[in-house]
């Protein structure tokens, strides 16, 4: 396989790199975080304006239809500049209702290419693993869907137009559009300061995206998988880079750190981990768009599992080869690595992966 991106994916990575490279400054970033917003709202609409946002979709919704691998291009760019917008969960459930959405959900797709809303989706429920089935449930009642169930870690919950809620119905599992103000947002903390919810579905409207067969979810579960392990790919190269720059022009003993034979072992060990994780995570989202959804699934698990352990591990000997300004909370590496960790944790950890490869294989 061919692991190199065509002429479109590299025009878009290009651009993608570009904007945020000029946008997403550290007293930029500092800024937003002294702010207190839920995202930078201004960013969002760069992003919208520069095609980053619509590249992804279908042309019918303003796009440019390059799928779930131009999602993994704009992502680990976002990862790779942290970037405080909601393109992560938007592009998940965009995609998602851009492939078994209606005409109309389709339509309504335009305004998130335009910036003009926030989308997510809730794949996750307390106590389970990401892509089981769903104990949340859904009955048909005078025409119209009632859900009912929890559902945690929603990202961006509170400021999206809707939420793509799966739900298990008496056919199987199916997906929904619901209105977050209609389930209880509560907030819960996150470590990269990324507003989250916890929503509360009792009889709780819902708007069908496809059949309840679980075609739908399946597809949103690799994009999800695919979104998460790209933002985190990107996350691991950034880091990188900020540590070889700091090796490279850090010195002690009159010698720089990059000369020390120790140092270096320890800096290729983390561009090897760059480099298994974004072999499996183009592998993966490549397959996504060819169809080839079982073997996607066992690409996007070994990305899952390398994102909560080779790439885990990673980060912290970035943070060890900054010694003690690695442990300071205002130098950039902090965010790099509180980005890493609460994307290893939404994966549910090492051991939760590893049981999903074993029974996978």
């Amino acid at each position: 396989m061919d692991f190199t991106l065509d002429e479109t994916q590299a025009e878009l990575k290009e651009l993608a790199a570009g904007l945020f490279g000029r946008e997403a400054s550290q007293e930029r970033l500092a800024e937003h975080d002294r702010s207190g917003r839920p995202y930078d709202a201004e960013l969002w609409r760069a992003a919208a304006r520069a095609g980053l946002v619509g590249a992804c979709l279908p042309e019918e919704a303003g796009g440019a239809g390059l799928g779930a691998v131009g999602m993994a291009v704009v992502l680990r760019e976002a990862g790779a500049h942290v970037v405080p917008v909601p393109l992560q969960d938007s592009l998940v459930a965009g995609l998602t209702i851009a492939r078994y959405g209606t005409a109309g959900q389709r339509e309504r797709l335009g305004r998130l290419a335009e910036g003009g809303i926030v989308l997510t989706a809730a794949p996750l429920e307390p106590g389970r693993d990401l892509g089981a089935a769903p104990l949340t449930t859904a009955r048909e009642s005078g025409g119209a869907w009632l859900l009912s169930g929890r559902k945690s870690m929603v990202a961006y919950a509170a400021e999206s137009e809707a939420v793509l809620v799966p739900a298990s119905t008496e056919q199987g599992v199916g997906l929904f559009l619901v209105r977050p103000e209609a389930a209880a947002p509560q907030p819960v903390p996150t470590a990269t300061g990324e507003p989250a919810a916890v929503l509360t579905l009792d009889g709780t409207p819902g708007e069908p995206v496809g059949e309840p067969d679980g075609a739908a979810f399946g597809t949103l579960r690799l994009l999800a998988l695919a979104a998460l392990t790209a933002s985190a790919s990107g996350v691991l190269a950034g880091a990188l880079e900020l540590t070889t720059e700091y090796i490279r022009t850090r010195r002690q003993f009159d010698r720089a750190l990059a000369k020390f034979q120790a140092v270096t072992m320890q800096i290729a060990d983390v561009y090897i981990a760059g480099r298994a994780l974004d072999v499996a995570v183009w592998s993966g989202a490549w397959r996504i768009d060819q169809g080839l959804d079982e073997e996607a699934d066992l690409d996007l698990a070994v990305a899952a599992h390398t994102v909560t352990d080779a790439a885990l591990v990673a980060l912290y000997t970035c943070q060890h080869l900054h010694g003690g300004i690695g442990l300071d909370m205002t130098y950039p590496l902090h965010r790099y690595f509180a980005w890493g960790k609460h994307r290893a944790h939404l994966l549910g950890g090492v051991e939760a992966r590893l049981d999903t490869l074993g029974a996978l294989v």
